[in-house]
């Protein structure tokens, strides 16, 4: 007999579904058949499936080694061997906020959110490194659940990532960037000069072969709705500072929008101006675009994420977008940007205070 004591990182799904990833080469018809016949059994009862899992919940396997090692491979067994960990290069993580269920990272320009193909190192497995060498998870934990982003940025786009630490953090944190329920806001250096804020909605449109999106005003077959907002802060030299509220957030959405605009993102070698982009990376060897996700406003919670209820999570600038507002006198009074949680998100609107 094996038994298995649900942890809080695998709390919050269903007993059939955590079935799945303890034994991964069962069929369904494998697990109810033995929750029927009490080999699989919940808290020392019997179950169906669907019951929903809590930290602390006990599941029972009155199964032969033979058995559990036939549908999950020769590295489960009552011995529990140790699994080999994933090899991940070191990175130190520019950590904003962590609890026990939620990890807020302030991503470097440059770094995948998720990996795009399989050989690929992403902000995903550096935040799994990272669990593992602090303890926070074993490898064992792995193998039924697996710490992940929730929220995903271009790779050179800098700035805030939330990853689920719990799979009920996980699963509520997606739920508001699904629901957008929380605000998001950027900040981006872009050519010309802006005075001007405005409310931009219409229809992006993704070509897979070339990973580009082009702007609509009108809906057309593919298409899928966006909705962007901006305020000017300052400008100088060519150039303006933009704060972006994202109210949806679709592929390359601030990017185009801002170039349908007339005023591309600085560095954005894909929507922007090339002779402007080449300017700034021979004079400043910059190789990203300058746009950063500065602030996360999230609203009233309980539960797992009480402990965020109301705040605001905030990220501050790169050092080269820094540098360069100052280099060319753009909004000095507006790039000392706090690092961490605030107490209170009050008015979802950036204030200079």
């Amino acid at each position: 007999m094996v038994e298995h004591e649900i942890r809080s990182n695998e709390a919050g799904q269903r007993l059939d579904k955590f079935l799945g990833k303890y034994m991964p080469l069962a069929p369904k018809s494998f697990f109810y058949k033995m929750l029927r016949k009490k080999n699989i059994t919940l808290n020392g009862k019997k179950a169906a499936g669907q019951e929903k899992l809590a930290e602390g919940d006990r599941i029972r396997f009155f199964l032969s080694d033979e058995t559990v090692s036939k549908f999950t491979g020769p590295a489960r067994t009552t011995e529990k061997p140790e699994r080999k960990r994933p090899v991940v290069p070191p990175v130190e993580l520019d950590i904003l906020y962590e609890d026990r269920h939620t990890l807020f990272i302030n991503k470097p320009a440059g770094m995948l959110s998720q990996k795009a193909a399989a050989e690929d190192v992403s902000l995903v497995e550096y935040v799994t490194g990272y669990l593992l060498k602090s303890g926070q998870i074993t490898d064992e934990e792995l193998r039924t659940f697996h710490p992940a982003v929730c929220n995903r940025l271009d790779r050179n786009t800098s700035g805030i990532v939330a990853a689920g630490k719990t799979l009920a953090a996980l699963q509520e944190l997606s739920a508001m960037f699904r629901d957008r329920t929380l605000w998001k806001y950027y900040l981006c250096l872009v050519a010309g000069s802006v005075q001007e804020g405005a409310h931009i909605d219409g229809y992006l449109v993704k070509d897979p072969k070339t990973n580009r999106v082009s702007f609509s005003k009108a809906e057309t077959a593919g298409s899928v709705r966006i909705e962007t907002e901006y305020r000017p802060l300052c400008e100088g030299e060519g150039a303006s500072l933009l704060e972006v509220h994202l109210i949806t957030g679709k592929t390359h959405q601030i990017r185009a929008h801002m170039a349908v605009q007339g005023h591309p993102i600085i560095g954005d070698y894909k929507y922007g101006n090339r002779k402007i982009n080449d300017r700034y990376r021979s004079t400043y060897g910059l190789t990203f675009q300058l746009l950063h996700a500065a602030r996360l406003c999230i609203p009233q919670q309980d539960g797992v994420l009480a402990g965020l209820s109301g705040k605001t999570v905030s990220a501050p600038l790169p050092e080269l977008f820094r540098r360069i507002c100052l280099d060319r006198h753009i909004g000095k009074e507006y790039l000392t940007w706090p690092h961490g949680i605030q107490e209170d998100s009050g008015d979802p609107r950036w204030r200079n205070s």
